[in-house]
């Protein structure tokens, strides 16, 4: 009975580290798309202005969004190592 718990747990864990990976791929994701946003709006609208800043604005928040992605995956990963 004890080992049947015991392997309960350690596939719970498993199961949290893959759910942790899910979702640094899906900020990775997004970001990957906000900087592709960003990055097209300078391409197709270099004349105008105001519109080249909200392209390199949107490139910088990508790179912010990656770096947050990263931070939550490697502080959980942490976490559950701990235990």
């Amino acid at each position: 009975m004890n080992e049947d718990a015991s392997r309960r747990d350690e596939l719970a864990l498993v199961r949290t580290d893959l759910a942790n990976e899910r979702t640094l791929l899906a900020y990775g994701r997004t970001s990957l798309m906000v900087a592709a946003t960003g990055l097209t709006i300078v391409k197709f609208f270099p004349e105008i202005h105001g519109v080249i800043r909200i392209g390199w604005g949107l490139a910088g928040v990508a790179i912010i969004i990656a770096l947050v992605g990263l931070w939550r995956f490697v502080s959980l990963r942490r976490r559950f190592r701990l235990r």
